[in-house]
């Protein structure tokens, strides 16, 4: 019996001297098996071909092939530049296209604040602003006479603009929004020290609006602002210089690019003919504008026109904005020829030209 134990146990000895033995043998096979697969692998000189390869001789289970048509850019960034394997995005990276000169000026971003205080028309500063007839005596037909006497009014005067805007509601996407605005200019007779430098006028006009974004495309251009709402305008002079009127104005914003058409028409709520002020206010004004706006390398550009093609009465507006010149503030050229450079002028034709600087263009908000 003990012979049996013995020899039993020298043949457990025996079997598992010969295992250790031959795990370094069917490694080494299995190494040089390992490396012959290896060496094929590099001889493919296919990308996708020859890491599918790998994986099959490393054990990994290779991982879905791109979608046919993907770009060598994308398979170049899952290597990087230095060529090592790095792991490949979980989702396909996208690039956020800019937003349009519509959408940035009315916030119709989704991701922009509910409640915002924006730029609205230019404000600007001209120093130098001049005209080539002085209106020194101011009519209205109410009056059927001249509003005052000469005042010897320079021809050069400073003019400035403050206009702004605020949402005061919105919906969740931004497609529909609630506004109220105010805008301000004055022209100054800055330089007229003989009469002590007065304020000639000042326009004062509120707006409440409601804007939406249309999604309307048509031969490369986009309809993408649909505005309605009241606006008052007055200079705040008594009679006979006193000049207001109060209208609803629809706004019409289509965009191809660097350019923006905007079409207004209006029309004026009549007053009783014995306050109307300006009863005869829409034969120099007509019922709407159109302004056309091109940005070109940070300078923009826009022209406006309006006018009332029955009375052969009208005004055109050029503007030139610079790129920045100083921090925000950039150069601002403005030509005016017609009717209506302001309130009090609303029937005295003049051409002007003035230069200044300005925080933004019309688009710029």
């Amino acid at each position: 019996m003990n012979s049996c134990v013995f020899l039993h146990r020298e043949f457990v000895l025996i079997a598992v001297t010969a295992g250790l033995l031959s795990i370094p043998l069917a490694s080494n096979v299995l190494a040089q098996a390992g490396t012959a697969d290896m060496a094929e692998c590099l001889g493919i000189a296919g990308d996708q071909e020859r890491l599918a390869c790998y994986d099959r001789v490393s054990g990994r289970t290779a991982e879905a092939s791109p979608v046919a048509g993907t770009s060598r850019a994308t398979a170049a960034s899952a290597t990087g530049d230095s060529g090592v394997l790095t792991a490949p995005a979980t989702t396909a990276s996208t690039v956020t296209a800019p937003l349009s000169l519509l959408d940035t000026a009315w916030r119709f971003n989704p991701d922009s604040d509910r409640y915002t205080i924006a730029l609205y028309r230019a404000n600007y500063i001209q120093f130098a602003r001049y005209t080539d007839r002085v209106n020194d005596h101011p009519f209205s037909p109410l009056y059927n006479a001249a509003g005052i006497g000469d005042e010897n009014l320079d021809s050069t005067e400073a003019h400035f603009q403050l206009s702004f805007k605020s949402r005061l509601w919105t919906t969740d996407d931004r497609q529909f929004g609630l506004w109220v605005a105010y805008t301000q200019q004055s022209q100054w007779q800055s330089y007229n020290e003989d009469i002590s430098r007065p304020f000639r006028e000042t326009n004062f006009m509120p707006e409440v609006l409601m804007s939406y974004r249309p999604d309307i495309s048509l031969g490369g251009f986009h309809w993408r602002l649909f505005n309605l709402g009241y606006a008052h305008q007055s200079n705040g002079r008594p009679d006979p210089i006193s000049r207001s009127w109060d209208r609803i104005i629809g706004e019409f914003g289509i965009e191809n690019g660097n350019f923006a058409l905007l079409l207004r028409p209006w029309y004026r709520i009549e007053e009783d003919d014995q306050e109307d002020d300006n009863p005869d206010i829409t034969d120099y004004m007509g019922y709407g504008d159109i302004t056309g706006i091109y940005k070109w390398n940070q300078h923009s550009f826009s022209l406006m026109v309006r006018g009332n093609i029955d009375k052969e009465k009208g005004a055109a507006q050029l503007t030139w904005t610079t790129p920045p010149l100083l921090g925000p503030l950039r150069g601002y050229v403005q030509g005016f020829t017609g009717y209506g450079d302001s309130m009090i002028d609303y029937n005295w034709r003049q051409d002007i030209i003035g230069f200044g600087v300005t925080l933004n263009d019309l688009l710029d908000r």
